[in-house]
């Protein structure tokens, strides 16, 4: 079902708001400060909103449909337990990092660490984050673009990216970071209506006819646990306790980095004052996880009864049944819509895809300019020099990542690799802000050996001769060597220099037990303790803050899909939990802001 006039008019419309806001928010940048983080003056709420818009992707419907179709709603599980590493960031690290004064987080290197090694941190991942792995994710979100044009448009590949990427890339190197911000803010609104909309005509199909009638339905009934039944332990294995207790701290992605980092940290350097950067990301982190599943979860279940298994899709969709899976449901389930209503949502989605395209050409832009040209290449550069060096690059991004996502099917292999060399290394951003003796060389041993168990199990491992190995027990494998390998490195090579980590103390103060020889250095050389920790550790609280708002969001996520699926005695006291935790959080949150305390 292709768009008609009106659908098309909707569409060109927003196109065309998009690259008015690039254009007018061209003006405030007269310098990189200014493109790349919004002179650090930016208020929590349009920071909050533009985190929530750029982690909805084109491909996280997608990804939500193609779990529930598989594990049903407890499989979300694998994304859902990412709200502790949120939360963490929000009431340990935001301030930490607000604090820096950095304006990226690759800064950070030779901000904690010194000599050589933190030089070659920087410079190798402000290349491999900012540039390969980078246009890796952008293509990978490309191509969900593609499946969404193909089928919905009548679009081919190319013209979809042309078409696409090339608005996106207009308006983001001529807005900057605020342009991106306040676009971010207009998709934000019309990616969650359009959900909201989508999830109401999904309901409304003739095979489904209500909320009432989808419950009932025997396909749907052994899909709607919140929690795995421990009655199949592998199940509530893989799909809960791992995540739960393993994935969520040790492993590094974007936008859920242990600790905080990329665009995340971004948005936090953008923020006016530490409260602004905790506001921010609590905001994010309530948004993400405890509103916006649910229209996607209702348009999944829906396309279980339209469409029960990957065949029938492939029958409704003979054009597309090379790329016919389980995700594909989603995008199947719109081609039911109005026009006008189909127009708004296939709008919603070109939406989401610029948003997180946007951020991710400006965030890794940033990397390329701060922390590898004017850091190793030309450190004398002028600021002009540098808008343009920025500029440039968020068109050679682009570029790149059009010619990878049309031919991305063949690099799936690869992309997964990138996805797991992350793994086993979340501790350690954790806890480098608090153990002294976490060094560059930690940091260097822990990426070496992520990316080696990464090739083995990805390349060696079957080639050898050994069967194929569960995808989380390579995980659990991955971190307990990889951990292993950068505490050994931590505890037997030489730490950073005193001088380096008084600088850093004196900056952050992050204070706690993992910095006790560091003071009494710092004493025995004359140097004050106030100068470098405040008198009151806030990490405690920070912890007890987590807890507090841990409970408090996944209660409300649970109290109201129960309230949605009718369950109206469990949902309501999900949601007294909620709100009870919510304002306990409320009386200790502001013992971290307040020094007082």
């Amino acid at each position: 079902m292709l768009l008609n006039g009106l659908d098309w008019g909707i569409l060109i419309a927003f196109f065309l708001i998009s690259l008015f806001i690039g254009f007018w928010t061209s003006r405030a940048n007269k310098s990189s400060t200014d493109y790349f983080n919004g002179g650090g003056n930016m208020p929590w709420w349009l920071l909050a909103v533009s985190m929530v818009a750029t982690t909805f992707s084109t491909d996280t419907p997608n990804l939500v449909t193609d779990i529930v179709r598989q594990h049903g709603i407890s499989g979300n599980w694998a994304w859902w337990a990412f709200l502790l590493t949120g939360l963490l960031t929000v009431f340990i690290y935001a301030r930490l990092w607000k604090k820096s004064g950095i304006l990226t987080d690759i800064e950070f290197y030779e901000l904690r660490y010194s000599g050589k090694d933190a030089a070659f941190l920087r410079g190798f991942r402000a290349v491999y984050l900012g540039f390969f792995f980078n246009i890796m994710i952008m293509a990978s979100v490309s191509l969900a673009a593609i499946k969404i044009g193909g089928v919905l448009l009548g679009l081919s590949p190319i013209e979809t990216i042309l078409i696409a990427g090339t608005i996106t890339v207009i308006y983001s190197s001529l807005g900057g970071f605020k342009g991106v911000l306040i676009t971010d803010f207009f998709q934000f609104f019309m990616a969650i209506g359009g959900s909201i909309m989508a999830a109401y005509y999904s309901l409304q199909h003739p095979k489904i006819g209500g909320m009432a009638n989808l419950l009932s339905n025997e396909a749907i009934k052994s899909k709607m646990d919140f929690f795995p039944s421990m009655s199949r332990p592998e199940e509530f294995l893989v799909i809960f306790l791992i995540p739960v207790l393993v994935q969520w701290w040790s492993v590094w992605y974007p936008g859920a980095e242990p600790g905080g980092g990329g665009y995340i940290a971004q948005r936090m350097f953008a923020a006016k004052d530490e409260s602004n950067a905790v506001k921010s990301v609590l905001f994010f982190n309530a948004m993400h996880y405890a509103l916006r599943p649910w229209p996607w979860i209702i348009v999944a279940l829906c396309s279980i009864v339209v469409f029960p298994d990957i065949e029938s899709i492939k029958a409704a969709f003979p054009h597309a049944a090379s790329i016919a899976k389980d995700d594909l449901g989603y995008s199947a389930m719109l081609t039911f819509l109005p026009h006008g209503v189909l127009g708004i949502i296939v709008t919603s989605l070109i939406a989401a895809y610029m948003s997180t395209i946007s951020t991710h050409l400006n965030w890794g832009s940033s990397y390329i300019v701060f922390d590898f040209y004017k850091r190793f290449l030309k450190p004398e550069s002028s600021e002009k020099e540098l808008l343009w060096v920025g500029r440039i690059s968020t068109f050679v991004l682009m570029g790149l990542t059009m010619l990878l996502a049309l031919v991305l099917e063949n690099a799936l292999q690869t992309f997964n690799i990138l996805l797991q060399i992350g793994a086993g290394t979340g501790l350690l951003f954790i806890l480098r802000w608090f153990w002294w003796r976490i060094n560059a060389a930690s940091e260097i041993a822990a990426m070496v050996s992520s990316f080696l168990i990464a090739i083995y199990f990805n390349i060696i491992h079957t080639k050898i001769g050994f069967a194929v190995m569960e995808s989380h027990w390579q995980l659990i494998i991955g971190v307990a060597i990889t951990t292993a390998v950068w505490i050994i490195t931590a505890l037997v090579t030489k730490p950073s220099d005193k001088e380096k980590l008084y600088s850093f103390l004196k900056k952050t103060k992050p204070g706690g037990p993992g910095w006790a020889k560091v003071r009494e250095m710092a004493l025995k050389d004359g140097i004050r303790l106030d100068e470098i920790e405040d008198p009151y550790w806030k990490v405690p609280a920070g912890i007890l803050c987590m807890v507090l708002g841990t409970v408090g969001i996944y209660s409300f996520l649970f109290g109201s899909g129960h309230i949605i699926f009718r369950n109206y005695t469990a949902g309501l006291i999900y949601l007294v939990i909620s709100f009870a935790t919510l304002y306990g959080l409320s009386k200790v949150y502001p013992k971290i802001l307040d020094t007082k305390e």
